[in-house]
């Protein structure tokens, strides 16, 4: 099926030239010749042909493969880039452009891709060059492992590793270097880089329609990066065999395109082809590493992962591949300006991975504060009464809270609070340190948050950790009633400051906050404490109900109608009452029995 491609452009022919106007709009350090439309060549500004004492640098090709080549121009790496149209080779006349603006008397090495049109326009342009009198060497680039050795003159394609001998040969000519040495690292860089492409989809052309020639569920082996088909089309298949593959054929003992050998120094570009997501780059980055370190017994020195050389708006990544010593390593750490060379680590690498650190309450606690006590206090009895109940009491209301956020949310409030609530319960008879309040609400929470999802996961555990802070601040070991008030005042508060809402928001918030009103309210007033929380649990209820009242302004309620609000309560303030007046009661009826 064909279609219209879709692009943010102007005129599909000037496409090229108005790339390169603003990429010397956004980089201060390149300039354009003035030759737009036949003459499309980018240079360092601070390279001037009848001043430049270092071997120039010059690399290019068609456009549409962006940043390469263009935006590899820059001190440390190429001199100039010769862009040619979309998928076009640039002409002759560009490249003897480029070449008289830069070079001088070190002269100029022309790195080539190996691309039929490439050959012969760099070709032509260098013969000429020579006869005006510069110095002028060439260096082919066919990094292609995707073909069987071709019996023809055609040879293999240039694909993204060429930016591996770029910048090699950047970093020679920036440390000195004559023109015949430069050329020779370049030679040899070429000579050690493999790499192959996968694609998922077929890129489009400005102004053009394109086809999906691969169709639904297929992906392209061993492409090139012009659009041309692959060696083959097979079905989609997970990243992990799709790089297993790739780096078969570019390791293959059979066809031995690359000298690398089990043993070997290597570094590794994972090149996007301009339409896949960074996510997919790393995860393809993330696999190929241990593979070529544990398959094949490669040292990986070096990972590039990101877009260097694309297909316009291809789907799919190009894996480079590149025998490493350590003056090769030297040049491609060696400092540049070229605005899209990575900026990589170089030397020893620290391990991928380390151990998640513990909180600092967890780190230093010993082991027996974290296990149940043998012996309980009356404060850890009435402690361990009260989280029972409350939780008893919220498993029992499983089916009511997802029912009532069945029509109101996403129908799993009950379901969430009742893996809380089961969670609490083990995790309390195995090891919450019941004696010490404070340490109790801490560990309730590191119970919500490991097994209690979504946003109420994440609000009880803000809850639990501000009542545990302002607990922990009291130096006492018995928590009053009053420093209780204020534990939960600051949950309610932390709730509130995080979560974005408060009374009348049709939340968890409209059952506490009115019980937190009663309860420092009878506190003033001298009720014992037992009483003062049943009451205030009476509050948390009829705030709860009160809720079908309100049309919501939070969570995924504010979504709907207020006619259907209003045949139902909220499913978390429900919850919140309930857990708060099963434990307000277990707490007055421990009270009412130690003083029968």
């Amino acid at each position: 099926m064909a279609f219209q491609g879709k692009k943010l452009i102007n005129n599909p022919d000037d496409v090229v030239t108005e790339f390169i106007e603003g990429l010397v709009e956004t980089y201060p350090g390149l300039q354009y010749l003035d030759g737009f439309p036949e003459v499309k060549v980018v240079i360092r500004a601070d390279a001037s042909g009848a001043t430049y004492d270092k071997v120039a640098i010059i690399s290019g090709g068609g456009s549409g493969h962006e940043p390469a080549h263009a935006g590899f121009v820059g001190e440390g790496m190429l001199t100039a880039s010769i862009c040619g149209d979309v998928f076009a080779s640039p002409s002759v006349d560009s490249i003897l452009a480029g070449i008289r603006a830069v070079t001088g008397p070190m002269g100029c090495l022309l790195i080539v891709m190996n691309y039929t049109g490439d050959r012969l326009n760099f070709g032509l342009a260098a013969e000429q060059a020579r006869s005006e009198g510069y110095k002028i060497e060439t260096v082919i680039v066919g990094d292609d492992c995707a073909l069987p050795p071709l019996l023809g003159i055609a040879g293999r394609r240039g694909l993204a590793g060429t930016i591996f001998v770029n910048k090699i040969a950047g970093a020679a000519a920036a440390a000195g270097l004559s023109l015949a040495d430069v050329a020779a690292e370049a030679k040899r860089a070429s000579q050690m880089v493999g790499t192959m492409g996968v694609a998922l989809s077929v890129c489009t052309l400005p102004g053009q329609v394109t086809s999906d020639r691969l169709g639904p569920g297929k992906m392209e082996l061993g492409l090139g990066i012009h659009g041309e088909p692959g060696a083959a089309v097979a079905d989609l298949q997970p990243v992990d065999v799709v790089v297993s593959h790739v780096l078969k054929q570019i390791l293959s003992s059979e066809t031995n395109y690359v000298p690398i050998t089990r043993g070997n120094r290597v570094v590794l570009m994972i090149n996007g082809l301009g339409a896949t997501p960074v996510m997919e780059l790393m995860i393809a980055a993330g696999k190929t590493v241990p593979k070529l370190q544990l398959e094949f017994g490669l040292a990986v020195e070096r990972v590039y992962t990101g877009s260097f050389m694309t297909s316009l708006d291809m789907a799919g990544f190009s894996i480079s591949i590149m025998k490493a010593d350590q003056t090769l390593l030297q040049r491609l750490d060696a400092p540049t300006k070229a605005p899209h060379w990575p900026v990589g680590s170089a030397g020893n690498r620290p391990p991928a991975k380390i151990p998640v650190p513990l909180p600092p309450s967890r780190s230093t606690k010993s082991e027996e504060s974290l296990s149940r006590p043998l012996q309980l206090s009356e404060q850890g009895r009435i402690l361990e009464a009260a989280i029972e109940a409350a939780v008893n009491a919220v498993m029992g209301m499983r089916d009511s809270l997802n029912d009532w956020d069945s029509k109101v949310g996403d129908g799993d409030c009950g379901s969430t609070m009742y893996s809380a609530a089961t969670a609490i319960l083990d995790d309390m008879k195995k090891y919450y340190p019941l004696n010490d309040a404070a340490e109790t609400v801490n560990e309730i929470g590191s119970s919500v948050r490991r097994a209690m999802g979504g946003t109420s996961g994440v609000l009880y555990n803000i809850f639990s950790k501000a009542a545990y802070a302002r607990l922990k601040a009291n130096s006492d070991s018995t928590v009053t009633a009053k420093q209780w008030a204020e534990a939960f005042e600051a949950a309610i508060d932390a709730v509130s400051k995080y979560g974005g809402a408060s009374a009348g928001y049709r939340t968890l918030l409209d059952a506490l906050i009115p019980a937190l009103s009663v309860l420092k309210e009878r506190l003033t007033a001298g009720d014992d404490s037992s009483t003062a929380f049943v009451l205030s649990s009476e509050a948390a209820l009829a705030g709860a109900e009160s809720t079908k009242d309100m049309q919501a302004q939070a969570g995924r309620s504010s979504y709907v109608s207020a006619s259907i609000l209003a045949t139902v309560p909220d499913p978390g303030a429900m919850a919140a009452a309930a857990w708060y007046r099963a434990a307000a009661l277990a707490v007055k009826a421990k009270y009412e029995k130690a003083s029968s």
